[in-house]
């Protein structure tokens, strides 16, 4: 048990470290090939970026752990009873060193200019934009992700093989939206890793905003984890007992023909019927 929840813990850690490095590097290079401006059509480059690692990532460890790379979307299952609440601080711990190390690795590959470069890929508010506002919009973009992750991801009646693909598009879609007025993290640790690399290695690092990148995330996620369950899978129609997405399980036995078959009728036995 103890090795199956390491080999987890692991796959969350290397998924975050994948994320931050091919997301918050993308702002890095598109900064730095900017010179230090980001446009409209660099930020649709980033969040290009940030939906195909996303994608990759769950393709590669969904099977293995569920590929959440978020605080927000393990507390948020774990609110809904997709996800065991004793497991959370294991893999918000694993998901914050992951961040922590893709940030590294962000400094790694471009020297660190990327402290001048966006913070090595901070998030930030906007100019003229309050906590109230970076709050809400951080809301409503995490609401988009969990919606996605469980019609997906979670609910079994899902057409199979578009998961992974179509939760990246949900971030990109996010990003697009509050980009410009948050940079669009949707995730307390891509938003920890830069913060904490970009203060060891010398940086200014707006850590007054980070209740935003906290406080959006989870209220959001759960929100929008809640929002799926209440309307999407109503308990009238898909029983709570039932496994997601099936009717349960089908139990019965074959009974010979005996007497009935003679007659060319076939008796079948319900599942809740006693032997005889």
């Amino acid at each position: 048990m103890a090795t199956e929840l390491f080999r987890r813990l692991f796959a969350e850690l290397v998924g975050t470290a994948l994320l931050v490095l091919f997301g918050a590097g993308s702002v890095v290079a598109a900064l730095r090939l900017g010179h230090g401006a980001l446009d409209y059509p660099a930020l649709g480059m980033i969040a290009l970026a940030f939906g195909l690692v996303i994608a990759i990532v769950v393709y590669g460890f969904g099977t293995t752990s569920g590929a959440h790379i978020n605080p927000a979307v393990s507390i948020s299952l774990a609110a809904v009873r997709r996800f065991p609440w004793r497991e959370v601080p294991a893999y918000v711990a694993a998901q914050l060193v992951g961040a922590v190390l893709g940030a590294v690795l962000v400094v790694a590959v471009f020297g660190t200019q990327a402290t001048q470069l966006g913070g090595v890929g901070s998030t930030s508010l906007a100019p003229g934009i309050g906590y109230a506002r970076g709050v809400v919009a951080e809301v409503i973009g995490t609401f988009l992700l969990l919606f996605t992750i469980m019609a997906l991801a979670v609910d079994r009646r899902a057409p199979p093989g578009w998961a992974g693909l179509v939760i990246g598009l949900a971030v990109t879609t996010d990003i697009l939206m509050i980009g410009p007025v948050t940079g669009g993290s949707m995730n307390p640790a891509r938003t920890f890793g830069p913060y904490l690399v970009n203060t060891l290695f010398g940086g200014t690092t707006p850590w007054a905003d980070f209740g935003v990148y906290v406080i959006g995330p989870l209220i959001g996620g759960v929100l929008g984890a809640v929002g799926y369950e209440l309307v999407a899978r109503p308990v009238r129609e898909v029983p709570a007992e039932a496994p997601q997405g099936a009717e349960g399980e089908i139990r019965g036995r074959r009974v010979s023909k005996g007497r009935a078959g003679e007659e060319g009728q076939v008796t079948t036995t319900s599942a809740g019927s006693d032997p005889p």
